[in-house]
């Protein structure tokens, strides 16, 4: 399935390429919002809040009362998570707050679940070089999203992998590192990062992975026909 992406940075929406530059953004989210209005699912995430450099939170909600939709940036604690629930969020995607001194905070993990349920919960794994990355994917972390994957099974109802290093440059995602987390994880999984074509996106369905995806679809004149 395919799955609109919504970012969100200083009120506006925003396509970065690798987590860092901004190369599109929009200062009107109503468009967008009309425009994603008829599929299933949308994801929002609000990167300043991610990054810990102020927040979106009205903007978010404002959205979230319009669109069927799974929310993350920024949600560090029980009472976060619980706040964008009551927003209209489907589920909340938590990410940073689950990495603690380069371990896995499966106490966190258990409280979520405790105040939220299993299935509102998606858990991010934000890939760059290979590890780990929190803090608006600017901080490393020598966890491996197998790893991470394979020690939060028990912990939500789905998983979210973005590969950062392919993120905005509409060249692919490496589809290798999607097989295997698919093949270890009974949860839903999402992928993101770089996703362009129908053919990736008829791929990822044929794997049971659902396609996150924003550059292709904000982008003039792309030639993957989502645009």
């Amino acid at each position: 399935m395919l799955i609109p992406a919504i970012d969100l940075m200083g009120g506006k929406v925003v396509q970065l390429v690798q987590g860092r530059d901004v190369a599109l953004e929009y200062d009107d989210v109503e468009p967008w919002v009309e425009r994603f209005a008829a599929y299933p699912l949308v994801q929002i995430i609000d990167l300043d809040a991610a990054m810990g450099s102020g927040d979106n939170g009205a903007l978010v909600a404002r959205i979230a009362k319009q669109l069927p939709c799974q929310v993350g940036g920024g949600i560090r604690s029980v009472d976060a998570a619980l706040a964008m629930l009551e927003a209209g969020a489907e589920r909340v995607i938590v990410g940073s707050a689950l990495v603690r001194d380069e371990a896995v905070d499966l106490a966190f993990a258990a409280r979520l679940v405790g105040a939220v349920g299993l299935e509102r919960l998606v858990f991010a794994l934000d890939s760059r070089e290979g590890h780990v990355s929190v803090s608006g994917w600017q901080q490393p972390t020598e966890i491996t999203p197998l790893r991470m994957m394979r020690v939060l099974e028990p912990w939500c109802g789905a998983f979210l992998y973005t590969n950062v290093d392919t993120e905005g440059l509409m060249q692919g995602l490496p589809l290798e590192v999607v097989r295997r987390l698919r093949a270890s994880t009974r949860r839903r999984l999402f992928a993101a990062g770089g996703i362009t074509t129908r053919s990736e996106i008829e791929t990822l369905d044929g794997l049971g992975v659902d396609a996150i995806v924003g550059m292709a679809l904000y982008s003039a004149g792309s030639e993957s026909g989502l645009g």
